[in-house]
């Protein structure tokens, strides 16, 4: 499709902030853009032309960290703690993560697959061009598999670019309950090498925490990636400081997520590294937590700073990453600009993506279309969807 966007205050997210260009174009050809810049320094064009009504035009917005596709659900628990009930008792009794296991290994993909539709077009219809999904509710070889082809099949089948991420290494399963070196020894020798192999899988993931992973055992898991040529990811610092940041920054991890107990040592060793920190509010907020994330000290070392939804059955039912926004201004006093970047610029770095996230001739045309003016709305407001018209690849969705 050919067009020329025309009549719209285009945020370019250029420089270091909105990169806002007043009564601005953009032409679109063969699913790239061609052009950006001011009505007056445009050169002439044969294409349609489409009205922006003086709307706000950004790139599409990108969910980097999802664990989009589960089966069943965990308001059940969610009611038990509302009632005081402990969610060590809950874990006892079967719940927590091990029974998102349960269900998810208990689906068909067919099953999966249609249980994650409702939320993948929840994001879709707020913006959302580009999502990664997570395995980790199989915790099997067939199992997290199982997932990866189901976020493969989204992929297929909706007008979304879906991002794989193994996460194997995300808690320890049932039949090797008092053995985690021997399920870490599975993922390395069997996991990652097979299913990389498939086809399934752009970056590993690991959840380095006191009641995930040790940082040797995380290490185990980023050496098999490494030898994968496969990037890696990190759940770190989200209940406790493991330095796992700083173990992720030696593995040039494009990202490390959550954050809250991240030290200085590891902000520095993140900022050598290239890696982004993605914030996750959602989680934050569900958990009630009370630790933030180290603002300061991310934007002293000049680390991008990303955003995502979490979204996941436990402790992030969240699918809105518009919402996020206004959480991560609100909850983590992020600056709109902050907020905006966290959501394209950034979040397509921390996926290692190169050709998105911005507004530039030769990216992708990944565009949203907002009935807004101001480019701080999308923060300041929740609760409405001010998306007019969205485009992934130059073709309207």
């Amino acid at each position: 499709m050919t067009f020329r966007l025309e009549n719209a205050c285009l945020a370019t997210c250029l420089g270091d902030g909105y990169g806002l260009i007043e009564d601005g174009v953009i032409d679109v050809a063969n699913g790239s853009i061609q052009f950006v810049g001011s009505r007056a320094e445009a050169p002439p064009t044969n294409a349609e032309i489409i009205d922006g009504h003086g709307g706000l035009v950004t790139p599409g917005l990108i969910d980097c960290h999802t664990h989009l596709v589960w089966a069943g659900d965990r308001a059940n628990e969610f009611a038990q703690r509302l009632h005081g009930v402990a969610y060590a008792d809950i874990a006892a009794a079967g719940g927590g993560i091990a029974a998102t296991v349960r269900a998810t290994r208990a689906a068909s993909q067919e099953q999966l697959v249609q249980a994650t539709v409702p939320r993948l077009l929840a994001l879709i219809r707020e913006g959302v061009t580009t999502i990664e999904i997570k395995s980790g509710y199989g915790l099997s070889l067939a199992d997290e598999r199982k997932q990866l082809r189901a976020a493969r099949q989204l992929s297929a089948q909706y007008p979304i670019d879906v991002i794989t991420t193994l996460l194997a290494a995300h808690a320890v399963p049932p039949e090797y309950a008092d053995d985690a070196d021997g399920y870490i020894q599975l993922v390395v020798d069997t996991i990652i090498p097979k299913l990389v192999a498939e086809g399934l899988v752009d970056a590993v993931d690991a959840f380095c925490e006191r009641v995930g992973f040790t940082p040797a055992q995380t290490e185990r898991v980023f050496a098999a990636a490494q030898a994968a040529e496969k990037p890696v990811k990190l759940h770190a610092e989200q209940l406790s400081n493991q330095q796992g940041s700083a173990l992720a920054a030696r593995y040039q991890a494009l990202s490390c997520d959550h954050l809250e107990y991240l030290d200085e040592e590891g902000v520095r060793a993140m900022a050598a590294s290239g890696t982004v920190a993605v914030l996750l509010p959602g989680a934050f907020y569900f958990l009630r937590e009370t630790k933030l994330p180290p603002l300061d000290l991310l934007r002293q070392y000049q680390v991008p700073i990303a955003i995502a939804t979490d979204a996941n059955p436990g402790t992030s039912p969240i699918l809105s990453l518009q919402l996020m926004l206004q959480m991560a201004a609100t909850l983590f006093r992020m600056t709109p600009e902050e907020c905006l970047r966290g959501a394209t610029c950034n979040a397509a770095q921390a996926l290692g993506l190169s050709d998105r996230g911005k507004l530039a001739p030769g990216l992708r045309a990944d565009l949203c279309l907002w009935d807004v003016t101001d480019p701080a709305m999308l923060t300041y407001q929740f609760g409405t969807n001010p998306l007019h018209a969205c485009w992934i690849q130059g073709q309207r969705r």
